[in-house]
């Protein structure tokens, strides 16, 4: 099954998740801190998913995730008690996939975990690991790098998966739900116009380029046009 790092200041969440999931046959390695988190990672290059705390002592649960982020697109689920939109809306942007609020149901979160590891092995993303390659435009989506003219340009998690979701489909419109679901979730919650922010972003990043192959199909979605 999978290795999973957990990550929670609490030493019964720990003990109570790591029960749950180890009886679902995965290996779960615990970790107190965000700092302890950040070091079992870079030393285990073979976990498969993360499950953070937010609230966590050295370093919080969005920075553990941004760091995981920059060299890993593991499925990360946070935790947390807080619950305002504003805090699940920085899990999303700090590059999460779920977001989990106490108090939280073991079972539930079982399925959650294993719904995200069967989404991170499905075949359609084992196929985006080839290049991608539009116009000036190079997509390697086994790095998570994007380049234009050769030259690498930084985008945010939500910004690269966008462009990876439709430039992997030239000329398929996806609509603002379609992105959100695909992107932040089936059960995020916000607002569809933050999917019109990013892409805003994401085209004006990328220039004349963005500007002639990203269309926005009104009253609809977007879509890359060759």
């Amino acid at each position: 099954m999978a290795k999973i790092l957990v990550a929670d200041d609490e030493q019964l969440i720990r003990k109570l998740i790591n029960d749950c999931l180890s009886k679902e046959g995965h290996e779960v390695i615990e970790a107190e801190d965000g700092l302890q988190a950040l070091n079992i990672f870079k030393k285990n290059k073979d976990i498969d998913m993360a499950l953070l705390d937010i609230m966590m002592p050295e370093i919080d649960g969005w920075e553990v995730c941004r760091k995981i982020r920059e060299t890993s697109g593991i499925p990360v689920i946070l935790v947390s008690a807080r619950s305002q939109d504003f805090d699940q809306i920085m899990g999303f942007e700090s590059g999460a996939d779920d977001y989990v609020t106490k108090p939280f149901s073991l079972t539930i979160l079982s399925k959650r975990v294993d719904a995200l590891l069967k989404r991170g092995a499905s075949p359609v993303q084992k196929k985006e690991s080839d290049n991608i390659t539009l116009d000036s435009l190079i997509i390697n989506p086994l790095a998570h790098e994007v380049y234009l003219d050769g030259t690498a340009i930084e985008l945010t998690l939500k910004e690269y998966k966008i462009l990876l979701k439709l430039a992997a489909h030239p000329g398929r419109v996806y609509t603002r739900e379609q992105l959100l679901d695909e992107v932040w979730g089936y059960e995020y919650e916000g607002d569809a116009r933050t999917v019109d922010s990013h892409v805003a972003r994401l085209r004006t990043k990328l220039g004349d380029w963005g500007v002639n192959h990203i269309k926005t199909i009104y009253g609809t979605g977007y879509k890359i046009q060759e």
